[in-house]
């Protein structure tokens, strides 16, 4: 948390030093709209997120509850999620993707940015030396990136983007226990390499959903106005 506390610090300081700006950039200041799109975009990240896993299981893999399941677990595994979705958020798509739209415009500012984020998993996942992992894991943070940072410059908020990456890191990591915070709400009884499908099927089942989640988020937010606030509560409304 206190991590968090010093990225706002800094982010207020770079806004204002080279903006004349302050948070307000960032769009938190809660509205109805945002409040309703939070819900709406929430739910499709987490339906996507878990589709791939329902094809998993219809083709073969069981998964039940944690015999260990707890509120505590769940308070800790909601927690660790949001902490790490808003410390890369503040990071990728804060003050630092506002100024560069500013600077060098829109498209650079989005392409900057999806390539940080993209090789900065590199370095999150551990796998720096593993060409194979490192260019799949690039393509696929990297078009998750492309999509936060469209966003934010349809919305000037980070309210969709946290949203989007919070509903697809917990479900995958917390509610189907893929990744490496251990086991959270379900946990695999039947192991994926006891199950043979067809190389198609297996494609379609990894890339599916990210696929659906990047082209339904896509087109919801296609058609919105690009408004930037001047003024947090002033032409914010987004």
């Amino acid at each position: 948390m206190i991590g968090i506390i010093v990225q706002l610090a800094i982010s207020w300081l770079l806004a204002w030093l080279l903006e004349k700006k302050d948070l307000g950039v960032l769009g938190f200041r809660p509205t109805k709209k945002r409040v309703m799109d939070a819900g709406l975009f929430f739910t499709i990240a987490v339906i996507c997120a878990a589709s791939g896993y329902f094809m998993r299981t219809y083709f073969g893999e069981r998964w039940i509850l944690n015999p260990f399941f707890t509120w505590r677990l769940l308070a800790e595994g909601v927690w660790w999620n949001i902490k790490s979705v808003l410390y890369e958020e503040l990071i990728f798509r804060g003050v630092i993707l506002y100024i560069l739209i500013k600077r060098v415009g829109v498209i650079w500012a989005i392409i900057i940015s999806a390539v940080a984020f993209g090789i900065y998993h590199w370095f999150s996942f551990e796998i720096i030396g593993n060409v194979k992992q490192m260019i799949v894991v690039f393509i696929f943070t990297g078009a998750a990136g492309l999509l936060y940072a469209y966003v934010y410059t349809r919305t000037f908020s980070l309210y969709i983007p946290c949203v989007l990456h919070l509903g697809w890191n917990f479900t995958r990591n917390f509610i189907f226990s893929d990744g490496n915070i251990g086991n959270g709400a379900l946990m695999m009884t039947r192991p994926d390499h006891t199950t043979t499908v067809s190389y198609f099927t297996y494609v379609v089942v990894i890339y599916f959903p990210m696929l659906a989640f990047l082209i339904i988020s896509f087109f919801l937010l296609k058609k919105r106005k690009q408004i930037e606030p001047t003024i947090e509560g002033r032409g914010s409304q987004v």
